[in-house]
């Protein structure tokens, strides 16, 4: 590690603790001293939000590399299955899975609708217990429960009964996306998370894709005893998902002090890192403190963005329950195979944004240019469904729509997480903007509804309007940041922390003086 900040000397001082270490004979700070006591419950920065340390680079590039490779496969191939065990369901409705179960006018978009009432309830509880519980137990242990359940579905026999599994999913997956947000969290840096968060959330337009691939194999079989096509969807995927999650208890690693693959010096630095850009903080995983979860929930940035992700999310969850229904009425006379095929390159094409955009936000330092950068593209997909009904032009806006409505999976998640400073304020603000993005999950599933077929003009009206009021409140949070940010740098923090104690100083996460908006 090379030498700490220079402002160290100066504002060495956090809440009554400092990371300088003396020797008896020499004054200068040792490196690996000043790294080890800010992995050790002492602040990393200094009332200003300076860092008190710098970090070897070469030290920091090898330690991510091998964060990445331990970490990231196994929470992206979880969120693969959660996804695909998620929107299995709309390949099944092609499937027969109606007819079979005799659904009725609506009950196919209420059965998608008992899935989202759980999926929110549970959002921010299931992510502080991920806190609580520790996230190497809890992901596995979720993963196995919506696994059995997904198989279970197969198993449904009338809309009753499918529509109580549905429900029980969705307790079970509510608590992924935000859960392994707040997973990687405790391992990167601000700037470098966006780009991990990608690289799990890309999983969910793969799995549109490789479900459609999936499916078209899963459904050419002959059938297993009494169980046969779309009920063959749900129990081989279900059980899979579990295997998965029996896999991933053995190798999922809790957070870096506990991680069997880092050396010592490996660990401190991880903490390190994580700590040095969080002013006020003494420690990564704080304890649970109802003043921090509040600060998290009422985050004016994590107001502001999950409201995005509410309108974005609409479009999302209504891609993945609807879009084999609009391929089938581009492509009315394909087969049922040949109409899972065509939802497939769509997803490709949105997958590869999903990790571009977040890769340049990494880059460059900022996300808010990629929010405006992201809306116009699914407006203009909108405006071609409405405006034409030409098969063509309608296939080609769906890639259009991909491309902008997944990548604010990563980029609003990550904006929420860069922007609270302590643990317990990181988990509930996660889970805050993913409960939001969920309740436009639920409206999705209200949005394509059979009068409106074959062209669904209020649907995809709904998500232009949608689309439009992500681009205009993306602009809205960028000014207010901005903004902020002026005012906060007249602030006198020295005489605003004035008497406080180190506790109350931590409490304070977003209002603390020195913390700066990150967009």
């Amino acid at each position: 590690m090379s030498a700490p900040h220079p402002s160290a000397a100066e504002h060495g001082q956090n809440g009554g603790q400092t990371l300088e270490k003396h020797d008896e004979k020499a004054s200068h700070v040792h490196e690996e001293d000043v790294v080890d006591a800010a992995a050790r419950g002492h602040a990393a920065t200094d009332a200003h939000g300076h860092s008190l340390v710098h970090f070897d680079p070469e030290a920091e590039r090898r330690l991510v590399r091998k964060i990445d490779f331990y970490v990231v496969p196994t929470v992206a191939m979880l969120y693969l299955w959660c996804f695909i065990d998620r929107a299995n369901i709309g390949n099944a409705r092609l499937a027969g899975l109606e007819k079979d179960l005799g659904l009725k006018g609506y009950q196919y978009n209420i059965l998608l609708t008992s899935f989202y009432i759980s999926y929110i309830v549970f959002e921010i509880p299931c992510n502080l217990l991920c806190k609580v519980v520790g996230p190497g137990k809890w992901l596995p242990f979720l993963t196995f429960g919506f696994g059995l359940f997904s198989m279970l579905t197969g198993f449904a026999t009338n809309f009753s009964n499918a529509a109580a599994i549905r429900f029980l999913l969705g307790i079970f997956e509510s608590g992924m996306l935000p859960g392994i947000a707040y997973y990687l969290s405790r391992w990167y840096r601000k700037a470098e998370l966006g780009f991990r968060l990608a690289l799990y959330i890309v999983m969910a337009p793969l799995a549109g894709a490789f479900g459609g691939l999936l499916a078209s194999g899963i459904l050419k079989l002959n059938g297993m005893g009494k169980v046969h096509t779309w009920q063959q969807l749900f129990v081989v995927e279900g059980i899979i998902t579990m295997g998965l999650a029996i896999i991933s208890y053995f190798t999922l690693t809790d957070r870096p002090s506990t991680a069997r693959w880092l050396s010592d010096e490996e660990k401190a630095l991880a903490i390190a890192r994580v700590k040095s850009e969080n002013v006020g903080t003494t420690e990564v995983l704080d304890k649970i403190d109802t003043k921090k979860v509040m600060r998290g929930i009422f985050n004016p940035n994590t107001i502001l963005t999950s409201v995005i992700f509410l309108f974005d999310n609409i479009t999302v969850q209504g891609l993945a329950f609807f879009l084999p229904t609009i391929v089938a009425t581009i492509y009315p006379n394909a087969t049922v195979i040949k109409k899972q095929l065509h939802t497939v390159p769509p997803y490709i094409v949105g997958a590869f944004f999903v990790v571009a955009i977040p890769f340049m936000t990494w880059k460059t330092g900022r996300s808010l240019p990629f929010f405006v950068f992201s809306a116009p593209l699914m407006m203009i997909g909108y405006i071609m469904f409405l405006a034409s009904k030409n098969p063509q032009v309608r296939y080609g806006a769906t890639f259009l729509i991909t491309s902008g409505a997944f990548v604010f999976g990563p980029l609003c998640n990550a904006q929420v997480a860069t922007n609270a400073l302590t643990d317990t304020a990181r988990s509930s603000a996660i889970g805050m903007n993913v409960m939001l993005g969920n309740i436009g999950g639920l409206i999705s599933t209200w949005a394509f509804l059979p009068f409106d077929g074959p062209n669904y003009p209020i649907g995809n009206g709904l998500n232009l309007a949608t689309s439009s009021m992500i681009l205009i409140l993306s602009l809205v949070l960028w000014a207010y940041l901005i903004a902020d940010n002026r005012r906060r740098a007249k602030i006198d923090v020295d005489t605003k922390l004035a008497g406080m104690t180190e506790k109350q100083i931590s409490d304070l996460d977003w209002k603390h003086p020195g913390h700066r908006w990150r967009y």
